[in-house]
């Protein structure tokens, strides 16, 4: 616990020290996992700053520090108008197929799907889906 303390004071010191706004109020290490917390949403810089400063720590393996990233927030999706058979065929639509449309529209750019896709025929006399 006094080693976390110790790296919040010194990471808001590092950032005090860019002019940053941000404030760490907690950090937690351990083998799989870097969890930081601050007071508002981080800028890339501050999430720079921050990086940099936890690949200094001695017992981080630097292999687990990946790119910093704001936290992400998982909503539920409803997609609607999508055929539920693929054209001309009697095969389901399949998740590979619908995850290359959502990347061909600028709707879903910034979107990762954070679980597998769920395909519901709306009816069974019907040939479109619910995703």
């Amino acid at each position: 616990m006094k080693e976390s303390n110790a790296h919040v004071y010194n990471i808001n010191r590092v950032l005090k020290n860019i002019k940053s706004e941000i404030i760490v109020n907690f950090i937690h290490l351990d083998n799989k996992d870097i969890i930081i917390t601050t007071n508002k949403v981080a800028s890339m810089l501050d999430l720079q700053t921050i990086k940099i400063y936890i690949k200094n720590i001695n017992n981080i393996e630097l292999n687990h520090v990946e790119v910093p990233r704001l936290p992400q927030s998982k909503s539920y999706l409803k997609i609607i108008g999508i055929p539920f058979f693929l054209e001309d065929t009697n095969t389901p639509i399949s998740s590979n197929v619908v995850k290359k449309i959502i990347k061909k529209n600028h709707i879903f750019n910034d979107i990762i799907l954070a679980s597998r896709l769920r395909f519901i025929n709306i009816s069974p006399k019907s040939d479109m889906s619910i995703i």
